[in-house]
């Protein structure tokens, strides 16, 4: 498997800064957080696109995904949100990467099976774009639909290979599901998956990989069973919580402790 962080834990640092933590540190590629507050974002001119492609390059490091802020579930018209999916297809296009994040996001006034069709139905609209481009949408396990479970009402009602699932290990957590049937349910559309530790359902402050309560050695365990070869990306949400450790000091032991799960459930 190979390793990824994600730049939620760096916010607002310059591109090339990151790539030299990902080199230094012995991490193969980045996520990026595609929002306007970061230096990577939809709203890049085409020769800005080129200087971030020029950069990655340089630097060895692969641009995992865009982490984008499209909620598919979301009340209200489709035209926003699937204008803004395209928008993040284009830019992982241009910059060379494979997949585009996308949340649920379902609101509280629609029952759980109007959400599922209000999200599968932009999802199917959104992966024909998604085909031309030669990216990949990803609904992250997330707020209304946090668990595996969950996630797989809408993508089975998508049925599209370009749309799949963002295995996000803290949202099936709290969910409640353990990850042997995370996975079960995400396996035919796993696309990767984002690993991070707190510590506890009710302290969601990140902590270093390794220090909180979540089961990373049981889902690396499961991935590994299953022969599963594809990326983890540490999610490290210090954007969120300003008093957490900076990520920087982090990424050497946080790279170790995912090294010595891999080995362990070889």
């Amino acid at each position: 498997m190979k390793l990824a962080f994600s730049t939620l834990g760096v916010p607002g640092l310059p591109l090339r800064e990151v790539l030299g933590l990902a080199t230094a540190h012995g991490y193969h590629g980045v996520e990026l957080r595609a929002h306007p507050e970061e230096p990577v974002h939809p709203g890049l001119t085409p020769d800005e696109r080129a200087v971030v492609v020029a950069e990655f390059e340089a630097s060895g490091v692969e641009p995992l995904g865009l982490a984008g802020y499209a909620r598919v579930a979301a009340p209200g018209d489709d035209d926003a949100v699937l204008a803004e999916i395209r928008g993040l297809l284009q830019l992982a296009r241009d910059l060379g990467a494979p997949y585009v994040r996308v949340f649920p996001g379902g609101g509280t006034e629609q029952s759980p099976g109007e959400a599922d069709a209000t999200a599968a139905r932009r999802l199917g609209t959104a992966a024909e774009y998604a085909a031309d481009l030669g990216v990949r949408i990803l609904l992250e396990t997330h707020d209304s639909h946090r668990t595996g479970a969950d996630a797989m009402r809408v993508l089975g009602l998508v049925g599209h290979r370009q749309v799949g699932a963002l295995w996000d290990v803290m949202h099936t957590w709290l969910g409640g599901e353990d990850p042997a049937e995370s996975y079960l349910a995400l396996a035919p559309h796993l696309g990767y998956v984002q690993v991070k530790d707190i510590a506890s359902a009710d302290d969601t402050t990140p902590l270093p990989l390794g220090a909180g309560v979540l089961p990373l050695g049981e889902c690396v365990e499961v991935l590994s069973r299953e022969g599963w070869d594809g990326w983890l990306c540490w999610e490290y949400e210090k954007r969120w919580y300003e008093a957490a450790e900076p990520l920087p000091g982090l990424l050497d032991a946080g790279r170790e402790h995912l090294a010595r799960l891999l080995n362990e459930s070889a």
